[in-house]
């Protein structure tokens, strides 16, 4: 009777878990849980690429602490975010995930004003929640050069510098780098890429930019989508050369260089035009550059299976670790744009849907994780493996106590 009292607690325990596994393995029975015990998740991340981007224009995404796990299990680990949301950055904390920050558009203009302001924000929204959270770089406003604010084109240098300065008083400035990406509309010719100039009308407020950018050694940051620039010229454009699929290529009769898709040119072209402007040793990083899988009646090429391709081809050519034709040395670093389809964002339909889920957390289309079988596979499904996963370990934990038990008593 005494042995038994014993067991009794583990007893009930084991037969509590043992139910609940039986009730998970019977509510899911999906591809992509795992076979116990190769771990917690079998999934393979984007080998090779340098992050993703996280916008949040949308109501219906999910949580970011939701978020956060579903970034680890797909092993993304560098992460853009467009803005300095604290719930966010919490979120982030004690994750070993690697966040850039942004410092929306916006505040641009008061923070180039004011010192004070500056450092404030600062220490509301980067030391506040250092080192928990690993803020990497801070993004001085997105696309603000040939923008259609142009009033915010003289303040970019002066609240970079006044963000810098803020790092440095407070010693931040080693660990944080401050960056802004700029679209292709700062450019005035990009074919062949070796022609690429910056806009006149960009370059008297682009040269103190690079200056301060070599000073401190930030790179330049572009914005690049060869899904608009096949857009914008469908005919004369193989749509292969933009999806890294076989194709003739293009050829560059002043530098005798081949390139065999679109986004190898799109970077070589910025190379072009900072050598040109006097600055041939910065570092080019792609921070954008994604498909839609959905447009409108004249976006006939934002189809999932394009997305698809354009995304996985991307997700491959980044494992290569390689540079371009112009800089065969400098591994490419992408942000792919984005992780979630945002229903918020204005302009056509294709603004909408560039995220590799869908806002609910529903695999939009795959682009090579293991464990994945179609597009039906959700963020849910994530969660559920999780806790199957913790099921199984507290199962077997159990049984084990239980026949410890038996044996000694």
């Amino acid at each position: 009777m005494m042995i038994f009292m014993l067991i009794l607690p583990f007893l009930n325990q084991f037969l509590l878990v043992a139910l609940n596994f039986r009730y998970f393995v019977q509510k899911l029975d999906k591809p992509g849980c795992f076979s116990f015990p190769t771990g917690v998740f079998s999934i393979q991340g984007l080998a090779g690429a340098y992050g993703i981007n996280y916008g949040r224009l949308a109501d219906n995404i999910p949580s970011p602490d939701e978020v956060v796990r579903l970034l680890r299990q797909l092993k993304i680990r560098n992460i853009r975010i467009f803005d300095s949301d604290h719930t966010v950055l919490q979120a982030f904390s004690r994750t070993g995930l690697n966040l850039v920050i942004g410092l929306n558009n916006g505040l641009v203009k008061d923070i180039n004003s004011s010192a004070d302001h500056a450092m404030n924000w600062v220490k509301d929204n980067v030391q506040s929640f250092l080192p928990n959270t690993r803020i990497r770089g801070i993004a001085i406003g997105n696309e603000i050069l040939g923008g259609s604010d142009s009033d915010l084109y003289g303040a970019l240098v002066g609240a970079m510098k006044n963000v810098h300065d803020a790092l440095r008083k407070l010693k931040l400035h080693e660990q944080i780098q401050i960056t802004t990406a700029h679209s292709q509309a700062v450019f005035s010719n990009s074919y062949p890429p070796s022609s690429c100039r910056f806009r006149d009308d960009i370059i008297y407020y682009m040269k103190p930019v690079l200056e301060f950018f070599q000073k401190i050694g930030s790179p330049f940051c572009l914005n690049a989508y060869p899904f608009l620039s096949y857009m914008d010229d469908p005919e004369n454009i193989d749509i292969n050369y933009a999806l890294f699929e076989p194709n003739n290529g293009t050829y560059d009769p002043i530098t005798d260089l081949h390139y065999d898709n679109m986004l190898d040119a799109q970077i070589d072209a910025a190379y072009a035009a900072l050598e040109s402007a006097g600055y041939n040793k910065m570092e080019v990083i792609i921070t954008e550059t994604g498909w839609a899988s959905k447009g409108d009646s004249n976006e006939v090429a934002a189809t999932v299976r394009n997305a698809r391709t354009y995304n996985y081809n991307l997700r491959k050519r980044l494992a290569k670790r390689k540079g371009t034709p112009m800089r065969p040395k400098s591994v490419l670093k992408a942000y792919i744009f984005a992780l979630f389809n945002e229903y918020q964002k204005p302009g056509p339909t294709s603004e909408r849907n560039f995220g590799l889920f869908q806002a609910d957390g529903t695999i939009a289309y795959n682009i090579g994780f293991q464990g994945i079988g179609s597009s039906a596979y959700s963020l849910k499904d994530f969660q559920a493996c999780y806790h199957l996963s913790l099921y199984a370990i507290t199962l077997a934990s159990s049984a084990a106590v239980l026949l410890l038990l038996t044996r000694l008593l």
